[in-house]
């Protein structure tokens, strides 16, 4: 599979953004679909992911109550609504898949990255 992600911008902090990541191919329904990101100097962590076959979501604690995981699987799309952003959520934000395996958080279990999507909170 491959994973197209968009909707990144410069904001202003408490501002909100909607990240999206297409994805190509007639399985997406089959897929764990994570959001991760990696900010300059720093190792790619975990954000949310959303199950292949449940309605399942789990998030980093840095973003619960205020980032969206939410998947549409007859447009091939997960997305990432990003609210009350941050400074710290400045970072470039990656799409990543697994197939038919459950969520996890873990970098190296995915098997498919889109190519990252920049978003900068400004203070």
């Amino acid at each position: 599979v491959q994973l197209q992600a968009s909707g990144g911008g410069l904001v202003q902090a408490g501002d909100s953004l909607r990240l999206a990541c297409v994805a190509s191919g007639r399985t997406f329904s089959s897929y764990t679909m994570g959001w991760f990101r990696q900010a300059p100097g720093k190792e790619r962590e975990f954000v949310a992911a959303a199950n292949w076959n449940t309605e399942l979501t789990y998030y980093a604690d840095f973003v619960k109550g205020r980032f969206t995981i939410s998947r549409d699987d007859a447009k091939n799309t997960v997305y990432l609504q990003m609210n009350s952003l941050k400074p710290e959520d400045t970072a470039v934000y990656y799409c990543a898949a697994r197939f038919r395996e459950p969520i996890t958080t873990i970098v190296s279990f995915y098997n498919y990255w889109g190519q990252g999507t920049q978003v900068t909170v400004s203070s």
